[in-house]
């Protein structure tokens, strides 16, 4: 038996280190280590409801918007609050745009180029890749930056920047439009469709989030010249449809009133919140396993048998896995799910989700943006109750984002947070149950003398890990 330990990953925000034991050519077990406590559910106890708008969003500078929505949503159900039309509309654009610009962020800059590396330069498709993927001199990021920085003119429109927006509120959106504003708005979503249908596709939306079957996806790529096509090929020839299955079980919050919330194991349940609880018998932190409502966040780092700061959250006892690819099982994709029953889980499954979300989402956004009333209510407002508790469960481009708020004689008593990467990088629970990725690393063959093998590193980035989200 040999150990390994893998790290620092580049391309990977924040710190993560993963210990490979390996026997035989291959991974008889890993555990995933998020070496970095950072401590926000000890600073929120104390502090007004409010000001969790303000220090949440702090958690992480890619999906800060995410977080400003789960706290607004913890908050708004808290005081019963509901938005008009115009704010909920607000909402869903700009969580869309920070989880669609995600989306391309991890595919082009964080994904594809591991494939232009010297390792695979035998391989047919290697120069087209390298031509267009390779680090700072590929023809994709020179693509892709300029229009991704165009869409995110959105953010600066409704949201009034980014990140660490104040714009999303219990009641709404605090960043009402004009009518002009709402015509730029339409026009940048305009630019960005020519952009995907271009370069990422190669077709029209419509007709990529209407591919509804393996064949029809295997007829589609005939002939088609787009990024897409490429990544399909290079999966193909290395069979990332077979590489990095977890345990095909998973969970969404549910998004933008577009993709119902619900867990797949099989088939479709409905979420239960009070399901969840958080594990920490492998975690440096003391206690027992509760749910998030009653969580407690107490560092013990001298605890034995931990190996994580990352507690471990489990639904209804199980590892679940969450992000694009579990929120288009659960929504009943029909090409995912065809996927899914005939090959699993996997790297391939899990970019080709957030690429179709792409297709499905920026139509959705057009139809928003025009639904947008000028002079209507953007924001509703209500008193602060001295007493009461909220929960705010929105979906991240990686996944599920769940806020338990409780507030006692009008300050904060406790603020708890599961984020997507919690779900998906956890470690063991009581019961020696690995997480997720631990889950999908097993069983792969490697090279023990390896330093850093490059399929290892293709399974942690199809989760596309945000590692200072995971611990607090």
């Amino acid at each position: 038996m040999t150990t390994r330990i893998l790290g620092p990953f580049n391309r990977v925000e924040g710190d993560l280190e993963v210990h490979l034991d390996i026997a035989d050519g291959k991974v008889a077990a890993a555990r995933v280590n998020s070496p970095l406590y950072r401590g926000f559910e000890q600073m929120l106890p104390g502090k007004a409801p409010l000001d969790a708008l303000v220090i949440v969003p702090r958690i992480c500078g890619i999906c800060s918007v995410a977080q400003s929505a789960a706290a607004a949503a913890a908050l708004r159900d808290f005081m019963g609050l509901a938005p008009p039309p115009n704010g909920l509309l607000a909402e869903h654009l700009v969580t869309a745009c920070e989880n669609l610009a995600d989306h391309l962020s991890h595919f082009y800059l964080f994904f594809m180029p591991d494939f232009a590396r010297p390792v695979y330069q035998d391989r047919p498709w290697f120069p087209a890749v390298a031509t267009r993927f390779q680090a700072v001199s590929g023809s994709a990021a020179n693509d892709m930056l300029p229009a991704r920085a165009e869409f995110m003119h959105l953010m600066g429109l409704m949201a009034g920047k980014w990140p660490h927006t104040l714009s999303l509120q219990p009641g709404g959106s605090a960043r009402p439009l004009e009518h002009s504003e709402i015509l730029r708005l339409i026009t940048l979503l305009r630019g960005f469709r020519r952009f995907l249908e271009r370069h990422v596709f190669g077709d029209a939306l419509e007709a990529v989030a209407g591919l509804d079957n393996l064949a029809a996806l295997a007829n589609w790529r005939q002939g088609r010249v787009g990024d897409l096509s490429l990544f399909l090929n290079v999966a193909e020839d290395l069979g990332l449809d077979r590489l990095g299955r977890a345990g095909d079980r998973f969970l969404s919050h549910g998004a933008y009133d577009l993709f119902p919330a619900g867990v797949w194991d099989g088939d479709n349940a409905p979420l239960d919140p009070a399901a969840i609880v958080e594990d920490v018998s492998h975690a440096w932190m003391a206690g027992e396993a509760l749910p998030p409502a009653r969580g407690m966040t107490q560092p013990l780092p001298d605890k034995a048998d931990a190996y994580t700061w990352c507690k471990a959250p489990r639904y209804g006892g199980q590892v679940v896995e969450t992000g694009a690819l579990a929120r288009q099982m659960v929504a009943g994709h029909p090409l995912i799910r065809e996927w899914v029953a005939a090959k699993g889980g996997s790297v391939t499954a899990r970019v080709l989700a957030r690429l179709l979300e792409l297709a499905i989402v920026v139509p959705e956004m057009e139809r928003w943006a025009k639904a947008l009333t000028p002079g209507e209510p953007w924001c509703h407002h209500a008193e602060l109750p001295d007493e009461g508790v909220g929960i705010g469960l929105v979906e991240a481009a990686r996944g599920s984002l769940g806020h338990w708020l409780a507030v006692r004689h009008g300050r904060i008593a406790n603020y708890q947070i599961i984020a997507p990467t919690t779900w998906n990088f956890s470690p063991r629970d009581a019961g020696g149950v690995p997480g997720a990725l631990e889950q999908a690393l097993a069983g792969m063959a490697v090279d023990a003398d390896d330093p850093m093998p490059v399929a290892v590193q293709h399974v942690v980035r199809s989760f596309d890990p945000c590692m200072v989200c995971t611990v607090h």
